[in-house]
């Protein structure tokens, strides 16, 4: 009975081990070193307008190999739209309602960097939990587990933010090894100024310096990528077990090396007092003005109209030159150094891939609401 409402729950998309998402669903395929990845986008409403062009610029956005602090793997990541769109009668290439199949090819695989470790696992990697878990595994960059799945979201991340457009969806980096950015120097214009995603122009000075010796080392940094969505309307989410701040932690985790969600003050606010936490409300003109945003914008598992704030920690890459102790799949003690092109700090490029589970999310939700109370 438990194998058949567990297979039962499959099929009504409550639990998929590639798919996301309720309303609006997304299905992503392939492997780091594979010919190809892919996504499809099922759910999305009919009469959107769509063309590559305007999913092409957030795809350039995380691509591999801009600059020194990135991985070297030269990808040009080009998405073709495969189905799910057709001339309108207006002469616009829009949505049909029917599943947007997405492609982007792999170009620069190096798979025999890799051959070292076909059979070690990277200690930090998913190496020895995949072998656990299927009895052999796909070593060639990490194969499912690579963060090469993560253009995919982005991909279909640029899709969802056409049914929001009403959102203005922001990502940027506020810390790297653990050096943060000073609230009183953040300037929005400086975001897309540096390879860093970085709105402290001090700050990104400082890294550029870290991230590099990190590199030249052989090891990696972590990073923190705060999201913030503003325009968000009042009465998105639902209670308990469809909460907008449990479907976005689930989201932000499901992304490769994230280790850690915050929602608004997040782990802070276990410091505060009630009075301090409270996000007190006075009259405005279209509806309530809030002193302040502690919640991060969800109250209940609802949005309240406030900006929705999250914070996403992803742990230093895996994958480093220095020597680690770690054992072969026989058992045996032995040490592991990876290597191929590996990025210094993968939240670097995964300021992008936050922006893009932001914009599922939400889109999710909206459409839930549409369907709930019209």
């Amino acid at each position: 009975m438990l194998a058949r409402q567990a297979a039962d729950a499959r099929y009504d998309g409550t639990m998929s081990w590639n798919t996301f998402g309720r309303t609006l669903r997304f299905t992503t395929w392939g492997e780091s070193h594979g010919p190809a990845i892919g996504a499809v986008v099922d759910g999305c409403p009919p009469g959107i307008a769509l063309t590559e062009t305007d999913i092409q610029p957030f795809l350039d956005a995380r691509k591999p190999g801009q600059n020194k602090f990135t991985t070297q793997r030269k990808e040009p990541d080009a998405v073709r739209i495969l189905s799910g769109v057709f001339e309108a009668p207006d002469g616009q290439q829009r949505t049909t309602g029917t599943p947007i199949s997405l492609l982007i090819e792999n170009t620069d695989q190096r798979s025999k960097d890799y051959s070292e470790i076909a059979n070690t696992y990277r200690p930090g990697h998913a190496d020895y939990a995949y072998d656990a878990k299927y009895g052999f595994r796909d070593y060639r960059g990490g194969g499912r587990s690579s963060a090469r799945e993560t253009a995919m979201r982005v991909a279909a991340g640029a899709v969802a933010r056409r049914i929001v457009g009403e959102v203005d969806i922001l990502a940027y980096v506020s810390e790297i090894g653990g050096d943060r950015i000073d609230p009183a120097n953040f300037d929005r214009d400086q975001i897309s100024g540096n390879p860093f995603w970085c709105p402290d122009a001090d700050a990104a000075k400082r890294w550029e310096a870290l991230v590099d010796d990190a590199r030249k080392a052989g090891s990696s940094l972590g990073a923190v990528v705060e999201c913030v969505a503003s325009g968000v309307p009042a009465g998105w989410g639902a209670p308990l077990y469809a909460k907008l701040d449990s479907d976005l932690a689930a989201g932000m985790m499901s992304i490769n090396a994230v280790k850690g969600v915050e929602i608004g003050d997040g782990f802070d606010a276990a410091r505060l007092t009630g009075e301090q936490n409270a996000d007190a409300m006075t009259p405005g003109e279209n509806g309530p003005h809030f002193a302040a945003n502690h919640a991060g914008g969800i109250a209940g598992g609802i949005s309240t109209g406030q900006p929705v704030v999250c914070r996403v920690a992803f742990k230093p890459t895996s994958s480093i030159l220095t020597p680690v102790p770690s054992i072969d799949r026989q058992g045996a003690a032995t040490q592991v150094r990876t290597k191929g092109r590996h990025d210094p700090c993968v939240g670097i490029r995964g300021t992008p891939v936050v922006e893009a589970m932001m914009a599922l999310v939400l889109a999710d939700h909206k459409l839930l609401h549409r369907a709930q109370c019209g």
